[in-house]
């Protein structure tokens, strides 16, 4: 079977590229490589999970992105929340090495970087948000493990934020987040994208 993004080792040879990117209405620069999600561009879901995203400043507490790829997520927010730390993980080791490039590449130094399958290497204890564009290739199995094991990370008062297409699974992540949290709303939807986000009560 070919290698595809939610692969630890990519197996495809290097060809890195460059370009920037304007998200929350800062300039970005970002290095991307075969190998890894959306290597050609900032994926239409991310852009709108970055855009939908607002953080509840008063709720003390670390922001996660889960599956973080080579970084847009993550990064973006962190600039946007400077006195926030973000800790972005993935899977994927190529993915986790050009993330921390670009962290180096546009000075966000609020950002800590590292390979996780799913969220079992989190090191923060204090999570106020989760951020994810779950890996939909792995599988239901995945993905539904991810919401779960989110929730069971999350303080009270914090919030799961996914970016899901209704295509590829959003009625069911709805129904799981729901279940899990005991709400969802849908903060945004646009060309089959939809933001779902839950809160701990």
């Amino acid at each position: 079977m070919a290698d595809h993004y939610y692969t630890q080792k990519p197996d495809v040879e290097s060809n890195p590229k460059y370009w920037d990117y304007t998200l929350r209405g800062r300039s970005f620069r970002f290095k991307s490589d075969n190998g890894v999600f959306s290597k050609n561009d900032i994926d239409f879901g991310s852009r709108l999970l970055i855009e939908t995203f607002t953080l509840d400043e008063e709720l003390e507490g670390d922001i996660l992105d889960v599956g973080c790829g080579y970084g847009p997520i993550g990064i973006s927010i962190a600039a946007s929340y400077p006195e926030k730390n973000i800790e972005m993980i993935d899977i994927n080791s190529r993915a986790v090495e050009l993330a921390k490039e670009n962290a180096e590449l546009n000075r966000i130094r609020n950002v800590e970087v590292h390979e996780s399958d799913r969220l079992e290497g989190v090191t923060s204890t204090r999570l106020s948000a989760i951020l994810t564009n779950p890996p939909i290739r792995a599988g239901k199995s995945v993905v539904h493990a991810i919401l779960t094991e989110s929730f069971q990370h999350l303080i009270p008062g914090g919030m799961l934020w996914v970016v899901i297409q209704k295509k590829q699974g959003a009625p069911s992540a709805m129904e799981k987040m729901e279940n899990l949290f005991g709400n969802v709303e849908v903060a945004a939807k646009s060309k089959g994208y939809f933001i779902l986000v839950s809160k701990k009560v």
